[in-house]
């Protein structure tokens, strides 16, 4: 996986709570980021699903299971 180097501003007093705690800020950095991208590619699907839900499709009405039944 590459990597890139990002520089964000934490509260002083937060940033002294997690070295005093030994929380990886790097580690809870990266997760948080995560954390924020599947919630706004959820959002995004949900909302590109409400501007055009899926309906009934008629093609798929006659068509025959293919396998062993």
């Amino acid at each position: 996986m590459t990597t890139t180097r990002s520089t964000f501003t934490l509260d002083e007093a937060l940033a002294e709570q997690a070295r005093r705690l030994g929380v990886n800020i790097s580690s809870a950095a990266r997760n948080g980021v995560a954390t924020a991208v599947r919630a706004a590619l959820a959002e995004r699907d949900r909302e590109a699903y409400e501007r055009k839900p899926e309906s009934a499709d008629s093609f798929w009405d006659e068509v025959e299971a293919w396998g062993e039944e």
